[in-house]
């Protein structure tokens, strides 16, 4: 290019002037096509492009927010999609720390990140006050007391963004010094260019230096947001005229063009690129600086400017549908997010209503769980719209901390009645504990039941001390009926003996029957008689010995070839004469047992129902073995009482 420059002093340059003049004329021309959008068409060459990224407006940075906003601090739909560009942080110190190092960097810090990082910070710390006041109504307090405590991260916060603060306004007004300075150098150069355009005959001399001031005139970027067209166009007002009046070579425009070709084609490629890119936010705004290279590029031929521009216009319009369609779908979200946690609002106030509430410690227990699920669930939806999310959140949390003071008030008045009922058991414990060591049998046994219909009527206590006290009490109760049971183990010793010698009486019968013996009915009514004057044996034993003693008996008479008619009269008058004997013992002995069965039922009944005291609702085999034997002596009592009246019926 120095070569090109140095030719354009000799007089071999002018000599192709008129040459090239009406070609360069309307082909430099073309300088100021630039797209005043992504989406229109090239403008006319005097007016000044307005792409997707704008000057920076004369906006002064506002103040770093230093309360949060009452409720769940939610950030808004756009900063979940910037947070994509950094750190993940899951505290607040975190969030201080970052701060800190903003604070202490010479770094300049970004408006998106400090936004966020607001955001994150009083979310957090929301977050961290919720947990504690749930904690003080859950210890029993009053959430109205409840009253947050200072924490030194707060301070630490606000004093980190009182010093970004400090930064930021300094380097605002350290920015507006480069608008005003920028502005007068470009004022300067615009001064130089003009005066380039005062001599058609020294324009030629003037080229190195005007591709200077042109490079330097890009270079600088930022000047006031309301001198940035009147800048624009005079300065492409100027350079038209310089272009005019420049009566350059050919082989030095095609050069010019050449190069601009190569750069606008990168810029297509590019923005071709970010079509696809992952995140259609970070495309978006790298969209914006490939349109102020593009504006700030050089024409090329003639022939390619429309195909070129047809390139990078269809890419960013993709780029800006793929932009427009990301934040419709987030909005989409929101809306759903906000439908789902309505849901949950609802299901949470259903549970206050007076029919639904617990009317029991385990049904308050039930209720919790239900609650806390409803909190799990509200985490895991994301953000709503904005204008909604603190008034969803306040409606969430209004009938969760409606639920969890009607849940206090509940175990407060429960707490009174527990204590009441422990005085009842404990007076109840000491009563069966006194009576345990009684050998009155009789009446003991009527009191010790008693107290145990008395303590079923006693209210519920708390579990832990409730099984203490239950297991002291049946404690209690079994000690006196083990030792009434060891105390008549004496009585079960003598039935066994019987037993034993009535099978004997059995065992010789059968004998009998393999090998008859003289005087066989003789024999067989000493046997009989030998049967009927062995005592009582064990209950469960009685039936199924009588009948293998009768079917005995019988076969034996059948031996000694007694006709049927004598067997039924001698098994008549045997039994007759046993019935004489015995009868008024027997009946004497079945209301006794009758009795003791009752009596046992009454025991086995009343020890049933505190199964479930101590075992809750899970499988119990005790409990299941109780239940069999309450109804086997069920039914040995109907038998019993119908033994009963058939003997009272005989007389």
């Amino acid at each position: 290019m120095e070569n090109e420059n140095k030719s354009l002093t000799e007089p071999a340059a002018e000599q192709t002037v008129n040459e090239i003049a009406q070609t360069a004329a309307e082909e430099t021309q073309t300088v100021v096509e630039q797209p005043q959008s992504v989406a229109e068409e090239p403008q006319a060459a005097a007016a000044e492009p307005e792409t997707v990224a704008e000057e920076p407006q004369n906006e002064e940075p506002q103040a770093v927010a230093e309360e949060a906003m009452p409720g769940e601090e939610e950030p808004q739909a756009a900063a979940e999609a910037l947070q994509k560009s950094y750190p993940v942080y899951k505290t607040a110190q975190e969030v201080v720390e970052r701060i800190s190092e903003i604070a202490q960097s010479d770094e300049d810090s970004e408006r998106q990140e400090l936004d966020l990082l607001k955001s994150l910070f009083y979310k957090f710390r929301n977050a961290e006050n919720e947990a504690k006041k749930q904690a003080f109504v859950e210890a029993g307090g009053n959430a109205d007391d409840y009253q947050a405590e200072p924490d030194e991260t707060d301070e630490k916060f606000k004093a980190e963004l009182s010093v970004i603060r400090e930064k930021r306004q300094r380097a605002f007004l350290e920015q507006e010094q480069q608008k005003a300075d920028n502005l007068q150098r470009k004022l300067e150069i615009l001064a130089l260019i003009k005066d380039m355009t005062v001599s058609p005959e020294e324009v030629s001399k003037h080229y190195q230096e005007f591709k200077q001031l042109q490079e330097e005139w890009k270079g600088i970027t930022l000047v006031p947001a309301e001198k940035a067209t009147e800048l624009w166009k005079n300065y492409q007002l100027y350079c038209e005229k310089y272009y005019d009046m420049l009566q350059l070579n050919r082989e030095a425009r095609e050069y010019d063009f050449k190069k601009n070709l190569e750069l606008k084609t990168q810029l297509i490629e590019t923005a071709e690129k970010l079509t696809t890119e992952d995140d259609p936010v970070s495309a978006f705004y790298q969209l914006q600086s490939l349109h102020d290279q593009w504006r700030e590029t050089g024409p090329v031929a003639k022939d390619l400017r429309e195909e070129l521009w047809g390139r990078f216009k269809a890419a960013s319009t993709a780029i800006n549908k793929r932009h427009q369609d990301h934040y419709i779908a987030i909005k989409e979200k929101e809306e759903k997010n906000l439908e789902l946690k309505t849901a949950l609002c609802e299901k949470a106030e259903a549970m206050l209503a007076e029919d639904q509430l617990p009317q029991s410690s385990a049904g308050w227990d039930e209720q919790t769980k239900r609650m806390l699920e409803l909190q799990a669930e509200w985490k895991t939806i994301g953000f709503t719209v904005q204008k909604m999310n603190a008034k969803i959140f306040e409606r969430f949390r209004a009938a969760c901390d409606t639920f969890f003071t009607k849940k206090n008030e509940f175990f407060g008045e429960l707490k009174g009645k527990y204590a009441e009922n422990i005085e009842k058991k404990k007076a109840l414990v000491e009563r069966a504990k006194q009576l345990a060591d009684s050998t009155e049998w009789r009446s003991t046994a009527d009191k010790l039941v008693h107290l145990q219909k008395e303590w079923k009527t006693v209210g519920a206590t708390p579990h832990k001390i409730g099984d203490q006290l239950w297991a002291e009490f049946i404690g209690a109760c079994n000690k006196f009926f083990d030792a009434r049971k060891a105390a008549n183990a004496g009585q079960h010793n003598e039935q066994m003996d019987n037993l034993a010698k009535k099978r004997d009486v059995v065992e010789r019968l059968k004998a009998l029957i393999e090998e008859p013996v003289e005087n066989m009915r003789e024999t067989l009514k000493n046997l009989s008689e030998e049967f009927s004057k062995i005592g009582h044996v064990p209950f469960k034993e009685k039936d199924a010995l009588y009948a293998e003693y009768k079917e005995a008996l019988d076969a034996a008479y059948s031996k000694a070839n007694k006709g049927d008619a004598g067997r039924r009269l001698e098994r008549f008058k045997r039994s007759i004469k046993n019935a004489a004997e015995n009868i008024s013992d027997e009946r004497t002995r079945l209301m006794r047992r009758l009795e003791s069965l009752r009596k046992e039922l009454a025991t086995v009944e009343n020890n049933l129902t505190f199964f479930g005291v101590s075992s809750g609702k899970k499988a119990n085999p005790l409990l299941d073995s109780a239940k069999k034997q309450m109804e086997k002596i069920k039914d040995e009592i109907a038998l019993t009482t119908e033994k009963v009246n058939a003997i009272d019926e005989q007389e």
